[in-house]
C-alpha cells in the first residue's frame, strides 16, 4: 500500500490510499467534457508522427475469440464500484447501486454484487449472499491482507442500534452477516499485515477495535477524531477533553497511543490539530501558544521521542503536505501566506527533523492538489509542477530524490515553432486532471523499469488550451517521445511488455482499443465491439502481472434506462510465446553518455544495471516476472548531497550556498543532548550509498553538550530569592543588562557578558531553528506518559 498524499491543517488531515485495487465507475449524463463545452475545435500542439501498424487477419480473429462482453441486463445503477480481491486470484467483485434509500432500512434502496472468478471475462449475480441488502457507496467494497472483503450496509440510525456489515474470508465466495454495536462513521480500517484486526470510528466518536474480523468489537476510547496504524500493532489516535466543542479547529486534540490493541494508552502531545503516519514517521501539527503560528513534530520511534521539525511554520490560513515518504526521508509542501497557489518543497533528512529546501514556487492549486508524481519505474526519479513569476506552469524532474530539479528535454519526434524559445515538455498533473483537462495522471510501475506515460503539451510553458497528446519515456524521464495524439486513457501490462489505450472521445463513444508491445513506439486498433458504448474507464489486475484488460462503460437500452457493459480483452492468446534469454538486453539505468565514464549512471551512490526486455521482442513477460538489476557502488559526487538546512543550490555553480539569515553554528536539542552542529552546507541524500569521493570541505561535526532543564520553582523561596539559573535567552539578557548596569569590569565578568551577548544574539537571529526531541515524562505540555487502563475511556487531562 502507497500513501500518496497527506494534507494537514487546523480542520484536515487526508490521506489517500492508492494501492490501485478499487475503481469506482459513474454515468456521465454528457459525454463532453467540460473543458471541451461548447468548443468544436481544440487547438493541437506541435506535430509528430506516430507508427500504426494494421492488425493482421489472423490476430484480429484471435482477438475476436479472446474478448469477453458481459451486459449487466435490468442494472440501472448510476456507479459500480470494481474491486480486486487477493493477489493473482482472477477475482473481481463489482458492486451496483440500484436505487438510494428513502426512510428506513427494509423499505430503502438496494444493491447489487457480481462476482467473477476469471478476471474478469464473466461475472455471476451474487446478490443474495448479502440479501440484496443496499451498500454504503462511499464505504464501497473494503478489501485487506488475503482474501478479505467487508462491505457496509447503508443503516438507518434512528430506530437501530447499531449498523450491519457482511464480512468474507474467502474473497466473496461466502459472506457472514454481523449486527454491530455501534454505527459507523467512516470505513473499517484493516491492519496492514493481519486481516483479523479491525479498527473502527462511530459516529459518537468512539474507538472500536475487534480482533477476530468483526466477530467481537470492544470500545476502547472516547472522544476520537482520527486515528492511524502505526508500525508493529501501535495504533495512534486524536482525541478530544470531555465537553471540548470544535476542538480540531482549535488545535485542542491530544495524540495518543496503545501499543498493546487498546489496554493502556500512552500521551504523546497535548494540543494538536491534527496528525498522520507515512513510512516510518508519525507527524503532528502544534501550537504551541495561541499566539504563534502552527509548527510541525516528528517521531521515528513510534512517538517514543519526537522532535520540532526545521520548517517554517504555518499559520491558520497556512497548511503542510506530506506530498511522499519511505522509511528513508519524507517530502513536504509548506504553503505560502495568501492565495498564491504555490510553496516550497522541503526534504527531510532519515530522522525527519532536517529538513533541506529542495523547489521553491511549487505548485498547489486553490483545491490543494498537487502534481507531485513518484516515478516509481525507476529510483530516485519524481516529477512536478511549479508556478513561475510570470504565472505559468512548468515541468520539473528530478533524478535523485530532489536534490536538483531540472526541466523536461524535448521529445524526440517534436519540434517547437520558431517563436518559441524554451522547447520543453511540460506534463499534466493533478490539477489538470482536475479541472478536465486530460483524463489520467501520468502512470508508472515498478515492475516496468523505466517506462512513464504522461500526457503533456510541448512548448515554453504548459498549455491548458492545446489538447494534450500522450508521451512516453524508457528511461525513467530522461528522453520522450510523442506517442498518442490526443488524450487517452492508458494502463501497462505484462511488466511493462503490453501497454493498452483507449482514447478520450469527446462524445464519449468507443469501440477501440490500441495496443503497443514495444513501449508505445508502433500501435495496433481492435475494434472489441460492434456497438460502441459510453466509456466509464479502464480496469486491469493490479501489479501489471496481467495480459488482459477491461473496458468499462454504459449502452443505451431500448427502453430509454441505461445499462452497464464490461468487455474484457485477453491478450495471452495473442502473445503466446515466452520470453528468452535472448529477448532481453542488459540497461545500465540513469545513463546519459552510453557509459563510456565512471560516473555515468551512478545516482545516490549506486550504478543499477537491468535486465529489461528488447522493444523488438514480441513475448510475455509471464506472472513469473521478477526484475533483476546488478548494483555497484560509485565514489561521491555533490549529486549525492543535499543542501542543509539554511543553505540552497546556486543555480550558476551548483554548490551549496549559505543563506545570509542563518547562523553556521545550528544548535538542536536531540534525546537530552544538545547537539553543536557545525555543517559545511551539505549532507547525504538519505539512502545514498556514494562511497569516497566528493567530500564538504569542512566536515560535519557534532559538539555534545547537556540540555539546560529549567528546574521547577522552590516553594520555599519567596519573591526575592535570588534567581540562580540563566536557562532561557530572555534571562540572559537581563543578566547582561545587569552587568552592564553594576558596571562591573572584571575581565572574566566581561569575557563572559561577551559570550553571553553573543549567544544571545545568535539565537536571536535563528528563533525558527530551535527545536526539541523531549522524552515524555519531561514534556510538561504533552503530560506525562498516562497508562490509562480501561476500555471506554474518555480523552481526560493527565494528572501532574
Amino acid at each position: 500500500m502507497i500513501w500518496r498524499l497527506v494534507v494537514l491543517t487546523p480542520l484536515l488531515l487526508l490521506l489517500r490510499c492508492a494501492d490501485g485495487r478499487t475503481a469506482t465507475f459513474r454515468r456521465s449524463h454528457a459525454g463532453r467534457s467540460r473543458r471541451d463545452a461548447g468548443n468544436s475545435k481544440v487547438p493541437r500542439g506541435p506535430p509528430f508522427s506516430s507508427c500504426q501498424v494494421p492488425l493482421t487477419p489472423e490476430e484480429h480473429r484471435v482477438l475476436d475469440d479472446s474478448t469477453h462482453e458481459t451486459g449487466f441486463n435490468g442494472d440501472d445503477g448510476s456507479y459500480v464500484i470494481l474491486t480486486w480481491v487477493g493477489d493473482e486470484t482472477g477475482v473481481v467483485l463489482v458492486l451496483s447501486t440500484i436505487s438510494a434509500p428513502i426512510d428506513s432500512f427494509l423499505a430503502g434502496g438496494s444493491s447489487r454484487l457480481y462476482r467473477s472468478t476469471d478476471y474478469g471475462k464473466s461475472f455471476h449475480d451474487i446478490s443474495r449472499r448479502i440479501n440484496h441488502t443496499f451498500i454504503k457507496e462511499e464505504f464501497g467494497v473494503s478489501v485487506g491482507p488475503g482474501s478479505s472483503v467487508i462491505l457496509t450496509a447503508d443503516t438507518p440510525v434512528v430506530d437501530h442500534p447499531g449498523g450491519i456489515i457482511f464480512t468474507s474470508t474467502d474473497a466473496g465466495a461466502t459472506f457472514k452477516f454481523i449486527q454491530l454495536p455501534f454505527h459507523l462513521a467512516e470505513p473499517i480500517t484493516y491492519h496492514f499485515l493481519n486481516p483479523d484486526y479491525l479498527v473502527a470510528l462511530s459516529i459518537d466518536g468512539s474507538l472500536w477495535l475487534s480482533l477476530d474480523f468483526g466477530a467481537k468489537w470492544t470500545k476502547v476510547h472516547d472522544g476520537v477524531h482520527s486515528f492511524s496504524w502505526g508500525g508493529g500493532v501501535n495504533l495512534f489516535f486524536s482525541c478530544s477533553k470531555v465537553d471540548t466543542v470544535e476542538a480540531d479547529e482549535r488545535g485542542d486534540l491530544r495524540l495518543k497511543r496503545t501499543n498493546n490493541l487498546g489496554r493502556t494508552f500512552t500521551t504523546i502531545h497535548e494540543d494538536i490539530y491534527s496528525f498522520g503516519y507515512i513510512g516510518a514517521f508519525l507527524f503532528f501539527s502544534v501550537m504551541e501558544d495561541p499566539r504563534s503560528p502552527r509548527v510541525m513534530y516528528f517521531s521515528s520511534d513510534q512517538g517514543d521521542t519526537f522532535s520540532k521539525a526545521l520548517l517554517p511554520s504555518a499559520s491558520t490560513e497556512q497548511f503542510y503536505s506530506i506530498l511522499d515518504g519511505d522509511e528513508d526521508m519524507l517530502f513536504m509542501h509548506v504553503d505560502l501566506p495568501g492565495d498564491t497557489y504555490f510553496g516550497t518543497m522541503y526534504t527531510s533528512d532519515d530522522r525527519g527533523i532536517l529538513f533541506s529546501k529542495s523547489l521553491e514556487r511549487h505548485l498547489f492549486d486553490g483545491q490543494r492538489k498537487s502534481d507531485f508524481t513518484n516515478v516509481t519505474s525507476l529510483r530516485g526519479v519524481y516529477l512536478t509542477n511549479k508556478l513561475d513569476r510570470d504565472g505559468r506552469i512548468r515541468s520539473v524532474i528530478s533524478f535523485n530524490r530532489g536534490g536538483a530539479w531540472n526541466k523536461l528535454s524535448k521529445p524526440d519526434n517534436v519540434d517547437c515553432s520558431e517563436d518559441v524559445k524554451h522547447c520543453h515538455l511540460h506534463v499534466h498533473g493533478e490539477h489538470s486532471r482536475n479541472n478536465h483537462v486530460v483524463p489520467m495522471l501520468p502512470l508508472t510501475e515498478p515492475s516496468a523499469v523505466g517506462l512513464v506515460l504522461a500526457h503533456g503539451s510541448v512548448g515554453d510553458a504548459l498549455s491548458s488550451t492545446q489538447r494534450p497528446d500522450v508521451f512516453v519515456s524508457s528511461d525513467g524521464g530522461y528522453t520522450w517521445r510523442g506517442t498518442l495524439r490526443g488524450p487517452h486513457h492508458y494502463s501497462i501490462l505484462d511488466s511493462g511488455g503490453l501497454i493498452v489505450a483507449v482514447e478520450a472521445q469527446r462524445e464519449g463513444q468507443v469501440k477501440t482499443i490500441k495496443f503497443s508491445t514495444d513501449e508505445g513506439q508502433c500501435w495496433k486498433s481492435y475494434n472489441f465491439t460492434e456497438q460502441p458504448f459510453f466509456f466509464a474507464g479502464l480496469s486491469s489486475e493490479p501489479g501489471t502481472k496481467a495480459m488482459n484488460v477491461s473496458v468499462w462503460g454504459f449502452r443505451p437500452e431500448d427502453d430509454g434506462q441505461p445499462m452497464w457493459v464490461a468487455v474484457t480483452i485477453d491478450f495471452q492468446s495473442l502473445i503466446t510465446r515466452e520470453c528468452g534469454d535472448q529477448d532481453y538486453d542488459e540497461w545500465l539505468a540513469h545513463s546519459t553518455n552510453g557509459g563510456t565514464s565512471e560516473d555515468d549512471g551512478c545516482v545516490l551512490g549506486v550504478k543499477e544495471t537491468y535486465r529489461r526486455l528488447r522493444k523488438r521482442s514480441v513475448c510475455r513477460n509471464g506472472r513469473g516476472y521478477t526484475v533483476v538489476k546488478k548494483r555497484t557502488s560509485c565514489p561521491c559526487t555533490r549529486e549525492d548531497f543535499l543542501c542543509d538546512y539554511g543553505y540552497y543550490r546556486h543555480v550558476n555553480t551548483s554548490e551549496c550556498v549559505r543563506e545570509s539569515s542563518v547562523n553556521k553554528t545550528l544548535e538542536a536539542c536531540l534525546e537530552g543532548e544538545e547537539d553543536e552542529l557545525l555543517t559545511a552546507g551539505y549532507r547525504k541524500v538519505p539512502s545514498d550509498q556514494c562511497e569516497g569521493g566528493f567530500s564538504p570541505q569542512l566536515a560535519v561535526q557534532t559538539v555534545i553538550h547537556p540540555c539546560g532543564v529549567k528546574p521547577s520553582p522552590d516553594p520555599a523561596a519567596g519573591p526575592d530569592a535570588a534567581v540562580t539559573h540563566f536557562d532561557t535567552p530572555r534571562e540572559r539578557l537581563v543578566l547582561i543588562l545587569v552587568c552592564a548596569g553594576a558596571g562591573v569590569v572584571v575581565l572574566v565578568a566581561v569575557f563572559s557578558s561577551v559570550l553571553a551577548v553573543r549567544k544571545v544574539m545568535q539565537r536571536n537571529r535563528m528563533p525558527a531553528y530551535r527545536f526539541s526531541n523531549l522524552q515524555l515524562q519531561d514534556d510538561q505540555h504533552s503530560g506525562a506518559a498516562d497508562h490509562e487502563s480501561g476500555n471506554g475511556t474518555a480523552c481526560l487531562m493527565s494528572a501532574s
